[in-house]
């Protein structure tokens, strides 16, 4: 989908329409999602929202509705059925879909990816961009590749010279620290990455190595998974000042530990790690983690965990803009004996 959160707000609000519009936000928040008039301001999504202001004095900020996110994304699924049951989602408002059944008889993937636009925009009055290609690497790229109300096919002959001309910091897979490594070893393009043999992409990105040797040959033999299982499932919060005191530190990551755990308890999963995230006032970020033998049994052994290893860290040195925290090394939550205690 098009900015998509941004995209429903100016939908429903027509005095939101041409506007540069951000959804999130706050005195100490975040872009969730920047409409594209803001986006020519460069404004974008995880970016301070004094940032944005800056940038865009004129902005817009309105509050986020998941809710309201959730049911167009529904909308946007059932469509999506009509057409494959090979639909593996990746987030509210993206998928994969594996079109090598022409359930309808449309007579080409790009034919039903124009069906789908087609549809989406009939029925959420949205805009909806598409990739069409042989695999999803390359299908997530040429998404990105004509927004917003774009399609774009990338036949299989032509796939390892579309990836060669694109910059590697547009690889889905390489994230800002990666890009700026490999442009730091003069690999800014595909074609860069391209003239790495394996071996040496493995020395120095490790297991990754082999990954992108694959990518920018344009390989991926990756199956759409219609049961994408779940990484780790987690909440976090920014704070309107930054907190330094433990009491307050504490009370703050009891709530954010009820939140996460709702989340475990939708997803019905079980993990082994408890991890806490947390962002300073000078945006520095850490980590920390604690695994245990056996799955984390309930609320209170996962809010334990978590008191645990924020105090490790406090009393903080500078004050604290953001804590989260996470369930991690996930599996079915009856796939394995759960732990009835958690020892701290």
């Amino acid at each position: 989908m098009d900015a998509f959160y941004a995209s429903v707000e100016q939908r429903d609000n027509p005095e939101l329409r041409g506007l540069p519009l951000a959804v999130g936000g706050g005195h100490r928040g975040v872009v969730a999602a920047a409409s594209y008039e803001a986006r020519k301001y460069g404004v974008r999504s995880a970016m301070p929202s004094v940032t944005a202001r800056r940038r865009c004095p004129d902005i817009v900020f309105v509050k986020p509705r998941f809710d309201a996110y959730r049911e167009v994304s529904s909308q946007i699924r059932a469509i999506f059925a009509d057409y494959s049951d090979l639909v593996e989602p990746l987030s509210l408002d993206e998928a994969y879909l594996d079109v090598s059944e022409d359930r309808l008889g449309l007579g080409s993937a790009r034919a039903i990816a124009e069906d789908i636009r087609r549809r989406i925009a009939s029925e959420t009055k949205l805009t909806a961009s598409a990739g069409v290609s042989y695999c999803k690497f390359i299908a997530k790229l040429a998404s990105d590749y004509r927004k917003p109300d774009g399609l774009t096919v990338i036949r299989p002959a032509q796939g390892p010279d579309f990836v060669a001309s694109l910059p590697v910091a547009r690889f889905h897979g390489v994230g800002p620290v990666t890009a700026r490594k490999m442009e730091s070893l003069g690999i800014t393009t595909g074609a860069d990455l391209r003239s790495w043999s394996q071996p040496e992409l493995e020395s120095r990105f490790g297991s990754s190595g082999k990954w992108y040797w694959s990518i920018c040959r344009g390989i991926d033999e990756r199956e759409v998974k219609p049961d994408r299982p779940y990484k780790s499932v987690s909440a976090e919060r920014t704070f309107d000042d930054d907190l330094s005191e433990p009491e307050r530190l504490a009370a703050e990551l009891d709530r954010i530990a009820d939140y996460a755990w709702a989340r475990v308890e939708k997803a019905q999963v079980a993990g082994r790690t408890v991890t806490l995230k947390v962002k300073y006032g000078d945006f520095s970020l850490i980590t920390r983690s604690r695994s245990f033998p056996a799955p984390v049994s309930d609320r209170s052994a996962f809010g334990l965990a978590g008191q645990a290893l924020l105090f490790g860290i406090v009393p903080a040195s500078k004050g604290i803009r953001l804590l989260g925290l996470g369930l991690h090394n996930l599996g079915d939550r009856f796939d394995e004996p759960r732990q009835l205690g958690l020892a701290i």
